[in-house]
């Protein structure tokens, strides 16, 4: 029902001045509903009109109608529709890029294709009137209407509806303005939460503690409920959730477990590798949203993004909002935090599967289990401190030899990685054989230099062993040959602690190792420690090294149950500075039986 208006150049002082005003306040709104008040005052002064409305529809559904009248201009009255309200099929926005159209209505001759503003026009006293219609983003447009008593003179209608469109044009510069500020201030916060949620994420190298990181960081300053999937073979696995309500949680975990609705559409995301936002009729079906049950009807949105790093599958991360659609995160916010999740994800899972073969490969290293010779205790701990997961060069040993003596065997190659352990398992096992043949403790270690010299290895290698041979009556001899190795302590029973000192080079560097083996007693109560330098050269963020507090702390955990595995927990709480495997053995001569 109605046909274009023409456009004309106001002329009028009066007017030039009232618009020139409504820019003016335009620049100051934070939203184009603030200037309901000037629009509708300006669009009042037009000869013979009576009343002026303005609606704004989102994807063809009324949000909102507003009313002033001639008598009561300011404030302008909000009509809120009782139920869904849509434009009629004839009723379109203009044209993307396009101006505001005016159209003009007979309210004489009906007013189906008009609602609901015809009824509120006719209401009011309306007979005729113009409407602009103008478009203010994708599917979200609105329409000032001025209602007149009777239908004014084809020049009058003209210059009227070329000042509607000035009145359009400013709401619509205005709200544009908006738009762009309100865009650039989201995506700040939006880039300072996913710089902050890296820094959370990239904290921690432990791959349970990053995941329940991804589930509670956007909870609840993101979305109300997040979930994070792992694919498993044939299966999604649910291994994180949080949800801003504590009562809910149970429910969110079980439906993370078990909805085949919610499985079928993780499922589907990963295997297209699509984002998914879902919302309104997308949740039919589902347990979410009206059709849901419990908690679920609160949901009203639902997002759900692919975890892809590295070129490979890695699960999803899945949030549901109880908030309106506009104020979930922009899909570029949820695609990157999606992004640098997976990767931290990723890169957690690898590193605790490296931990987990590096830590196959040093107990390779180690013995399986100590000896139990008579008259003697042994204890060993082994702590790896390099955080670069590359397998340390410490190693310690126990045997019993064929004439019933027990050697001690600790020993440490220098670096770290696939070289180090080559010579590790070397060191170890030549000696082993050595000692449980027979071999004086300094013809073995004479034997290993000569086969690292051999190897023209480029590592050198400190090692010590200790032998006791049994004298009676619990008492031991005790003769310790050294190869560049740290001495070991004796805690005598009655509290004092001795360094013993045997004197030799690295093995690996020199011919002529010039071993000095030295020679003790040990008797029931004494206790042999046996270190590498891990555990002396820990540092305080003072610098100090635990070698000051060693034979302190030898004298307090001697008598402890696992003596080895107190000292190297005692040196990790010291250590802030210095980053060295530490293996300890530690004898303690027992009363006879």
């Amino acid at each position: 029902m109605g046909e274009a208006s023409g456009r004309t150049e106001p002329g009028e002082e009066r007017w030039s001045a009232r618009l020139h005003g409504l820019w003016r306040v335009s620049q100051d709104v934070q939203d184009v509903t603030d200037m309901s008040r000037y629009v509708y005052e300006s669009a009042l002064t037009e000869p013979g009109s009576v009343v002026v409305t303005g609606t704004r529809w989102v994807h063809g559904e009324l949000r909102y109608l507003r009313l002033a009248t001639a008598g009561r201009p300011a404030p302008a009255t909000t009509t809120s529709p009782a139920g869904p309200v849509r434009a009629g099929d004839g009723r379109q926005p203009p044209a993307p890029g396009a101006g505001p159209e005016v159209v003009t209505h007979d309210l004489t001759a009906g007013h189906a294709d008009f609602a609901p503003e015809g009824a509120e026009l006719v209401a009011a006293g309306a007979r005729w009137a113009l409407e602009s219609r103008f478009r203010l983003g994708d599917g979200d447009w609105a329409a000032v209407s001025v209602g007149f008593a009777e239908r004014p003179a084809p020049q009058a209608a003209t210059a009227t509806a070329t000042r509607l469109v000035q009145l359009c044009e400013v709401i619509v510069a205005s709200h544009h303005r908006i738009v762009a500020y309100r865009e650039h201030d989201k995506r700040q916060i939006e880039d300072a939460f996913l710089a902050e949620a890296s820094l959370q994420m990239d904290s921690s190298l432990d791959a349970q503690e990053t995941l329940r990181r991804v589930a509670r960081l956007a909870v609840p300053a993101m979305a109300e409920g997040c979930v994070v999937h792992l694919c498993r073979p044939g299966y999604l696995d649910p291994v994180a959730s949080a949800h801003v309500s504590a009562s809910v949680q149970p429910w969110l975990d079980s439906l993370a477990r078990e909805d085949r609705w919610l499985g079928g559409l993780l499922s589907g995301a990963v295997a297209r590798g699509e984002s998914l936002v879902l919302t309104g009729d997308g949740l039919t079906g589902g347990p979410f949203g009206t059709g849901g049950e419990g908690p679920g009807r609160a949901v009203r949105t639902v997002s759900v993004n692919p975890l892809r790093a590295r070129g490979k599958a890695i699960g999803t991360l899945t949030f549901v909002y109880h908030r309106d659609g506009e104020d979930i995160a922009s899909p570029r916010m949820l695609t990157d935090l999606a992004q640098r999740a997976a990767l931290a994800i990723d890169t957690t899972s690898a590193y605790e599967q490296r931990r987990r073969h590096v830590e196959l490969l040093q107990r390779q290293l180690l013995p399986g289990a100590l000896p139990d010779p008579p008259g003697v205790e042994l204890h060993a701990a082994y702590e790896v401190a390099d955080a670069s997961l590359e397998v340390g060069g410490d190693f310690y040993d126990a045997v019993i030899d064929r004439d019933g003596r027990l050697a001690l065997v600790i020993g440490d190659v220098c670096g770290r990685g696939a070289e180090a352990a080559a010579m590790t398992g070397l060191a170890r096992h030549t000696l082993r054989t050595l000692l449980e043949d027979g071999t004086p403790a300094a013809h073995a270690l004479e034997r290993l230099n000569k086969a690292l010299l051999g190897q023209s290895a480029d590592r050198f290698v400190t090692a010590l062993i200790a032998v006791l041979t049994s004298t009676g009556q619990g008492e031991h001899a005790v003769e310790i040959a050294a190869a560049g190795h740290p001495p070991p302590l004796i805690r005598r029973a009655d509290g004092r602690v001795e360094e013993v000192v045997a004197s030799g080079v690295f093995l690996g560097v020199l011919p002529d190792l010039a071993i000095e083996p030295a020679r003790h007693q040990v008797a029931p109560g004494d206790v042999l420690v046996l270190f590498t330098d891990g555990l002396t050269e820990a540092r305080s963020a003072q610098g100090t090294m635990f070698e000051e507090l060693l034979p302190q702390a030898v004298r307090e955990c001697a008598d402890a149950p696992d003596p080895a595995g107190e000292l190297i927990a005692r040196a990790s709480k010291f250590r802030a500075l210095g980053n060295d495997d530490t293996a300890v053995l530690v004898a303690r001569i027992e009363e006879p039986r």
